[in-house]
């Protein structure tokens, strides 16, 4: 019974939080919802069993995957009105790609059909010994082990064309060269500096930087006429 009302709450929750993620026009308000609707799906990841995914959920998704989506927008400075001007101009595109998806959904369901052996599949009783987690890593790094690594390499690649395509070259940026810093010699020295000593004591003054000058002295011109 509690199993049963615990479900029916974090679903209803899940769904309006969803509905919140769409709906509100305030981006932040709309992460926030998003990060609610984690929480609510974790927990029933939690009361179907599965306590690996309700973790991994929480960790992956809302400490990283949300807190990352509210960083992004709040930093970035995002004119809305002037996103909003455009929407009537594309929304009859809008409408009829949302009208193809519907139909597509609504074939996948007319002829989606439970499999015969399912019911009796739900029924079996779990394996003893066999904790949520280590089922879940058998089939990952045992079963699926080749798909993993190839799901691995496509993440890699995307990461490696992200920074291709961010890298900009900056003409006026200065760069660090670890190797002229290595390779330099007589211009670094190891002193005994004791406790409390400063600059001056020690003998280290710094030295002066071409952009400054001496101060220029002022010329007083006595003539017959007075002072100027």
């Amino acid at each position: 019974m509690i199993a049963a009302l615990s479900f029916y709450a974090f679903a209803a929750i899940l769904i309006a939080s969803a509905v919140m993620v769409v709906t509100s026009r305030n981006p932040v308000h709309s992460v926030l919802f998003l990060i609610l609707a984690f929480f609510n799906a974790a927990g029933l990841f939690l009361i179907a069993g599965a306590e690996f995914l309700a973790m991994i959920l929480v960790i992956v998704y809302v400490g990283a995957v949300a807190v990352l989506f509210l960083f992004v927008v709040m930093m970035l400075d995002i004119d809305f009105a002037q996103l909003r001007e455009g929407f009537q101009r594309y929304a009859p595109i809008g409408a009829v790609i949302g009208a193809i998806l519907l139909i597509e959904l609504f074939m996948v369901l007319a002829t989606w059909r439970f499999a015969p052996e399912a019911a009796t599949l739900r029924l079996n009783p779990m394996p003893s010994g066999v904790t949520n987690a280590e089922a879940l890593g058998r089939i990952l790094y045992t079963d699926n082990v080749f798909l993993f690594q190839a799901c691995g390499l496509v993440l890699l690649v995307a990461m490696i064309g992200a920074i291709v395509l961010t890298l900009r070259e900056r003409p006026g940026t200065r760069r660090q060269s670890i190797a002229e810093q290595v390779a330099r010699a007589g211009t670094v020295s190891v002193r005994s500096v004791p406790l409390g000593a400063g600059l001056k004591e020690i003998g280290i003054a710094r030295p002066p930087s071409p952009e400054e000058e001496e101060p220029k002295q002022v010329e007083h011109h006595h003539g017959h006429g007075g002072h100027h």
